[in-house]
């Protein structure tokens, strides 16, 4: 996939936990995410069936992969 992708994870929060938001239509927060699971079922809840989080190229991953959940020392 080239150009931004539409889907964007943020680096894990201090209290734990990703926000999840999509790019298009003004960047639209889904929701924070503790696991690919929440992803998966954020992404399902706004239209996209059958996502497999670790693998898709449509999530941009900030501040570490699907395997980083907690915030850095």
């Amino acid at each position: 996939m080239s150009g931004p992708r539409p889907v964007v994870v943020s680096a894990p929060s201090p209290s734990g936990g990703r926000r999840v938001r999509v790019r298009v239509g003004g960047g639209e927060i889904l929701g924070v995410a503790y696991n690919t699971g929440d992803v998966e079922e954020f992404l399902r809840r706004a239209g996209l069936e059958d996502v497999d989080a670790e693998k898709s190229e449509w999530i941009e991953w900030q501040g570490g992969g699907p395997d980083v959940w907690a915030p850095g020392p």
